[in-house]
Parts: C-alpha cells; sequence; structure tokens
C-alpha cells in the first residue's frame, strides 16, 4: 500500500512528513476494506434478494445483529485513529520545540492573489510595518525607517529556507482567507486576517537541481510550490508560489546577496 500511495504523492521533504503519510497509508486501509466489505455486500444482496427468488415482499425486516457489530468495529478503529495516531501526531506538528530556539523565522502573507515573505534579515528581528504604507512596491507595509527593517528582505511568491533547520512560519493574510498549502513539506494551514498563525516544520532534502527557483522553476514540473488551497476569488487560480531548500551556507549567501542588494551603492 505504501509504495502504492508513494507513486501518486509529491516527494516528502519534511522531517515530519513520514508520520503524516503513515496516517494516510492507515486511512486508506480501512477505506479499502470498507471498499470491498460494502461491495461484496452489496453484490450479495443484489442476488440473495432478487425479485425472482423473492416474489412476495418480506416486510419484517433483518433480524441480525451483525450490522450493528460491524458499526461499532468501524467507530472503533475511527476513535482509535483519531485519538492514537492522528491527534497525538497534530500536537507534535504544532508545539514548539528546544530546537526550534534556532528555527529560521519568515512571514507569509498571503492577499489577492499573491504570497508575500518577509524575512528579518542579519538581525533577526522583523521591522515594523504599516498599513499606510502599503501600496504596489511595498505589499507588506514595510517601514524602512525603522532600524529593524533596513535589513530586512522582501519576495513575492518566493520562499527559501535552508535545509537540516526549523523553519517557523508566521502566516497572516491581509484580506480574505487562504490556506498555504506546500504538499512537498507536508503542510497545509488556513491563513486567515487579523490572526497570525505559527506554522513549524524542517526541511530534510534540499530541493533538487531541475526545481530550484533560478532558470526559470515556473516552466518546471519538477518545482516545488506554494499553493492556496482555499477558494480565495476569482484569481485563486493564480495564487501559486515556488521555494527552494538550500544547503545551509548555500541559504547564507543567498541571504547576503538578499541584504547587500539593500544598501545603497557607494
Amino acid at each position: 500500500m505504501k509504495a502504492f500511495l508513494y507513486r501518486w504523492m509529491p516527494v516528502n521533504a519534511s522531517a515530519h512528513g513520514e508520520e503524516v503519510d503513515q496516517l494516510l497509508i492507515l486511512i486508506h486501509w480501512l477505506m479499502a476494506v470498507l471498499f470491498v466489505g460494502w461491495s461484496i455486500y452489496f453484490i450479495y444482496v443484489l442476488f440473495r434478494f432478487r425479485a425472482g427468488r423473492n416474489p412476495k415482499a418480506s416486510y419484517e425486516g433483518s433480524k441480525s445483529h451483525l450490522s450493528t457489530y460491524i458499526e461499532v468495529g468501524i467507530v472503533v478503529v475511527e476513535v482509535i485513529l483519531l485519538l492514537v495516531f492522528a491527534i497525538p501526531a497534530w500536537a507534535r506538528w504544532v508545539t514548539p520545540h528546544a530546537e526550534e530556539a534556532n528555527a529560521l523565522r519568515v512571514r507569509v502573507i498571503g492577499e489577492q492573489y499573491a504570497w508575500n515573505v518577509h524575512y528579518p534579515g542579519e538581525d533577526g528581528v522583523f521591522g515594523r510595518t504599516d498599513i499606510h504604507l502599503i501600496d504596489a512596491t511595498n505589499p507588506l507595509g514595510l517601514d524602512r525607517s525603522d532600524e529593524f527593517a533596513e535589513d530586512d528582505v522582501t519576495m513575492i511568491n518566493q520562499l527559501h529556507i535552508p535545509v537540516d533547520r526549523a523553519v517557523s512560519v508566521l502566516l497572516g493574510s491581509k484580506d480574505v482567507i487562504h490556506s498555504f498549502s506546500v504538499p512537498v513539506m507536508r503542510v497545509k494551514q488556513d491563513a486567515i486576517p487579523g490572526m497570525q498563525i505559527p506554522v513549524h516544520f524542517k526541511a530534510v532534502m534540499a530541493t533538487p537541481e531541475a526545481a530550484t527557483l533560478s532558470g526559470g522553476c515556473a516552466a518546471e514540473k519538477s518545482c516545488w510550490e506554494i499553493g492556496c488551497a482555499q477558494l480565495c476569488g476569482l484569481g485563486h487560480y493564480r495564487m501559486r508560489g515556488f521555494f527552494e531548500v538550500h544547503s545551509q551556507q548555500g541559504y547564507d549567501d543567498w541571504m547576503a546577496k538578499q541584504v547587500a542588494k539593500l544598501k545603497p551603492a557607494a
């Protein structure tokens, strides 16, 4: 089952992805058993209670309690999946761990129809934002006069992260509800206006060269994408971003280049 499902699933590049996939496999096993079982029962009923064998209708109904036992059994299995697997796994995914003290913090703000990415720069502190400063060239309203904003890096529809380092995405929205969906990282979380929702994950695999953002990633089927999994308006179809996982050195080099672009030419 696992090998079969992996043929249709995106690459798993996240530390918690294996646990997500395992839960999906268990759910698919349950659905497979139910599908086969009810299909066999349906075929049996078609022959057992066909008109030729039962010319006169019976109004007594079934006197067996087998269906009740089966239904109770299904409920028990679903409760086990929920309490033993799903809820504990969810608690681990949403709770920051000790290693996340050194996590890379990134703000990702959705809007119709783009993902705005905000890095705190080399000082690790997000600069001040002001709604009155928002325009076409400054979609986040970043106040560059703030001392902490001088080295902040902003991108549109491009997310860069290092491999083997915890990432904490601070998710929000400027207008309507969006849904931050990163299948390769096994991440999906609604972005809700007026709220900042943390999303934690760690990449364990660098982006293959064919899927990197340099050289026209958008044209490659192998791109690692950021999608919006919530219908957010007429332009929902084009709310598509891309992300790249670097080595730590590669990420540091990339960040240094972005910060250097912010400095005025001598």
